[in-house]
């Protein structure tokens, strides 16, 4: 095989394609990434068995053929490699590779023990690449990092005719955002869901956060249940995870009566003052009176710290405490120049319910989008 291709062409597409690997894994060949020349250019892919990613790209090749090689290895040579065509040779098992006056010598890996790629399904419908990308970026920060609970590690994609709605939890706050979507002739009254993986969705928002419209195909057969994003020259394949995701959407009220509209840069610089005190896992005391937000760090005997800022409630006084930095997660996610913070009632008038949090274009005017994110409030410091 020997063919040569634009640096940073192939550069991109090698990081893009070792991405996904995971870091560690134990069979050594699922670290390679499979690169095959032919007269249409060259197609660079990854697969573990559980996410795939493939893209194509130009390249002049002399003498077609298929390699697999050290993913990461590769990665770390054509980012570093001079501004000048990157020439591909093979020479039995090694694989020579030369760029200016830079030249490296690899052992290629047995092409024949790698796994057969994930087939791609039919199209499901189509999103637009930006909304997509924003999306996720709101709604997976509040996916669970415990693999202990593997069904709340992902996010609950559900479409349903023109709309695709993205949901997130980790038992301590709930995140759901909703997007059009574009089924086209594969339209559908019934609702169809997928639960993704949290990191990798994240990673397929990012990638395809500049395309157009990025293109989703939800596919079941046999036990393999398969999602596949797909825009421009590039595909991300993943398998669902298996499992009921919880009915988290019904915990969300219809409307609240009660709620604070404060400036969102404003309340995020003050959260991050106050709670320099606090010790590890404890929680700022959230104070709304008609006078504004009174913010107070318990801390230790060493410090504690106070704060308060403007804020236009709406409604009775509300005390609630609540854990800082999933407190900054809903409002990095929210996008808009105030924020909405809404008091939800439970059965005991002594226990504040959940707070709901929402963009707000103006003091006066409700944000645009459907963003959501619900926190479950700690018990009031006494």
């Amino acid at each position: 095989m020997k063919f040569q291709v634009n640096r940073d062409v192939f550069s991109d597409a090698v990081s893009f394609a070792v991405k996904l690997l995971p870091q560690r894994t134990t069979l050594p060949i699922l670290s390679g990434v499979l690169i095959e020349a032919d007269a249409d250019g060259l197609t660079l892919s990854s697969f573990d068995y559980e996410v795939s990613a493939q893209t194509q790209i130009p390249a002049e090749v002399d003498e077609p053929g298929t390699i697999l090689v050290s993913g990461r290895l590769l990665a770390d040579i054509a980012s570093r490699l001079p501004n000048a065509p990157v020439t591909f040779s093979t020479d039995e098992n090694r694989i020579a590779v030369s760029c200016g006056s830079a030249n490296f010598s690899l052992l290629s890996m047995p092409v024949e023990e790698y796994p057969t790629l994930p087939t791609v399904g039919e199209r499901s419908g189509v999103v637009p690449g930006d909304r997509f990308a924003l999306a996720v970026s709101q709604v997976a920060v509040a996916a669970s990092r415990d693999d202990v609970t593997p069904v709340i590690t992902g996010v609950q994609l559900e479409v349903t005719e023109n709309a695709l709605s993205l949901v997130a939890t980790d038992r301590y706050r709930v995140a759901v955002r909703g997007i059009d979507f574009d089924p086209g002739t594969a339209a559908s009254a019934e609702t169809t869901t997928a639960l993704v993986p949290a990191r990798t969705l994240q990673e397929v928002g990012k990638t395809f956060g500049n395309a157009t419209t990025v293109s989703v195909s939800i596919t079941g057969s046999d036990d393999r249940e398969l999602i596949a994003f797909q825009a421009g020259n590039k595909t991300v394949t993943s398998l669902l995870i298996k499992g009921n995701f919880p009915p988290v959407k019904r915990l969300f009220p219809e409307t609240v009566e009660n709620y604070a509209v404060i400036n969102t840069a404003e309340l995020v610089e003050s959260v991050r003052r106050v709670s320099l005190v606090l010790e590890r896992e404890a929680a700022l005391r959230f104070t709304f009176t008609i006078d504004g937000l009174t913010l107070e760090a318990i801390g230790s005997e060493q410090a504690q710290a106070s704060e308060s800022i403007d804020a236009l409630l709406t409604g009775e006084d509300t005390v609630v405490s609540l854990k800082p930095q999933f407190l900054l997660d809903g409002l990095g996610a929210v996008h808009s120049e105030f924020v909405r913070i809404s008091f939800t009632k439970t059965e005991n008038p002594n226990k504040p319910g959940p707070v709901l949090i929402t963009s707000q274009s103006s003091k006066d005017q409700a944000g645009a989008d459907s963003y959501k994110y619900l926190l479950q409030p700690n018990l009031l410091l006494r």
